[in-house]
Formats: C-alpha cells, sequence, structure tokens
C-alpha cells in the first residue's frame, strides 16, 4: 500500500483550494501561500493532489490553468468532473457549476469518457459591480 505523505505545505495548499468558492491558478495560489514555498514545490503538490483525488483541474479559455476541489466522488487516479465551468469575463474567475450536467450525444462507436465544458459570461459579483 502506498503511503501519502501529508506535509505543511500540501496542507496548506489543499486548505487554500478548499476554502476557495472559485478556483485557482498557481499564481493565485503561491500569493496567498506567501512565502510558505516555492513555485517548483507548489506545482508537485498540486500535481499530487490531483493525482490523490483532491483537486482537479480546469484548464481556463485563455489556457491558464486552474484548480479546484474535488466534489468527493473522486478517488486516486479517477476523476468525475463532467460538469460545467462558468468563466468569468471580467474577473476571470473560474467556477464550478455542479448542479448543471450538459447532455452528450455522439455519433455511434464514440465513447465519452469526461469531458470539459467552459461557459464564458459575467459572473454574479461583476453584474453587481
Amino acid at each position: 500500500m502506498k503511503q501519502i505523505r501529508n506535509t505543511h505545505a500540501k496542507t496548506e495548499i489543499l486548505n487554500v483550494i478548499i476554502d476557495s468558492e472559485v478556483a485557482l491558478s498557481h499564481s493565485d495560489i503561491q500569493k496567498k501561500l506567501g512565502d510558505l514555498c516555492n513555485r517548483v514545490t507548489t506545482y508537485r503538490v498540486l500535481e499530487r493532489l490531483e493525482n490523490e483525488g483532491l483537486v482537479h483541474k480546469i484548464v481556463n479559455i485563455d489556457g491558464v490553468v486552474n484548480f479546484a476541489k474535488c466534489s468527493g466522488r473522486c478517488k486516486e487516479g479517477k476523476h468525475f468532473h463532467n460538469h460545467l465551468h462558468f468563466n468569468c469575463k471580467e474577473c476571470h474567475s473560474v467556477t464550478c457549476i455542479e448542479n448543471v450536467i450538459p447532455e452528450i450525444s455522439l455519433p455511434p462507436d464514440f465513447i465519452a469518457q469526461e469531458y470539459n465544458f467552459i461557459v464564458s459570461g459575467i459572473c454574479p459579483k461583476c453584474v453587481k459591480a
């Protein structure tokens, strides 16, 4: 059985992601961590958290990779994130919308295993501003 290391950096990075209402980029996470760890360590921890099924990656429409907490159905090596991601064009936040699951209809002999939907627009916070 593989032992999962829990370092201070891993715990803090996971807490930053769990406490956020929106997905965070590597840069966002680094800013929140301050001097806790360098950017390479942050990348390695994020990769490990993703492999352990604790966070998932979202590639934004502008190519920025964001990280969000997993919903609880994920496990090591297997993610279940077939939900919608909302990208705000104003503040550039990325929000997981769990209760909207797009329906996929593929031609015969195509098998969908995972997908990533990103809808762009203006988030409620920016609409009110």
